[in-house]
């Protein structure tokens, strides 16, 4: 080996500082890894240690209610224009203004009054009063909305799938800042809590009650586009609505 080689091969084999080049990166050549790991140490920290439970502030409070109330109204209206269904006691307020003619605002806001003290007494102050502010503000934008977005036409379909993604969202951004729409799911609550049987079923249960009864009131096509309405709201909430992911209250 002539003594140009033996240097080259002496220059690869010294250790230039923590770096080594010898790996590739996924980033590309251009990116040296750490020997001892340490620009990943906070990374991996994070990841190994479960993040501070954060408060939301007011504001945020605020905003996230009033978006969520936007988008469940959006739904809403979606919902109405094109005569279908849903389920819970929004589905309840629905069918009830189908059949009296009366305003839904009025109906949903009527319906969700015997829930509060229930509410108070299972899910505590805070959450009756975010929740009440949540259904006051719903009902009275219900009644404010048709007449400043007026829909020309509609495909029921279109309009089923509109509905569950806008409410799916609006309520996500309501439970990730400790608000709800009310109704029903307090009484699914308390009835697992009595008795052992799971809330979800409880739910599931008076949906299919609703569903069947609007089944004897109004054309199938109606029940089955309301019930592809439901599946993707239920859709956008099952997938997106986990506590573990999402630290802040």
């Amino acid at each position: 080996m002539t003594p140009a080689a033996r240097q080259r091969a002496k220059a690869r084999a010294t250790p230039r500082g923590p770096f080594r080049f010898d790996l590739p990166h996924p980033c590309g050549d251009f990116f040296a890894v750490p020997l001892d790991g340490s620009l990943l140490l906070p990374y991996f920290s994070a990841m190994a240690t479960p993040a501070s439970k954060l408060e939301h502030t007011w504001i945020e409070d605020l905003q996230g209610l009033s978006l969520g109330v936007f988008l469940c109204g959006i739904g809403l209206h979606v919902l109405t224009h094109v005569g279908l269904i849903t389920g819970q006691t929004a589905g309840l307020a629905v069918i009830l203004s189908y059949l009296t003619g009366w305003s839904f605002g009025v109906v949903f806001f009527v319906i969700n009054l015997p829930f509060y003290a229930l509410a108070y007494r299972r899910l505590g102050l805070e959450f009756t009063l975010k929740s009440l502010a949540s259904v006051t503000a719903l009902s009275v934008m219900t009644e404010v909305l048709p007449a400043h977005f007026i829909i020309a036409k509609l495909d029921p379909a279109l309009g089923a799938v509109i509905f569950g993604a806008t409410v799916g969202l609006g309520l996500l951004a309501l439970f990730r800042h400790n608000g709800s729409l009310g109704g029903l799911g307090v009484v699914a609550l308390i009835v697992q809590d009595q008795t052992g049987f799971k809330a979800g079923y409880v739910q599931l249960i008076t949906d299919a009650v609703i569903f069947a009864a609007a089944l004897a009131l109004f054309p199938a096509s109606v029940v089955l586009y309301s019930l592809l309405g439901a599946g993707v709201l239920n859709m956008v909430i099952a997938f997106n609505h986990r506590r573990d992911r999402y630290i802040a209250t």
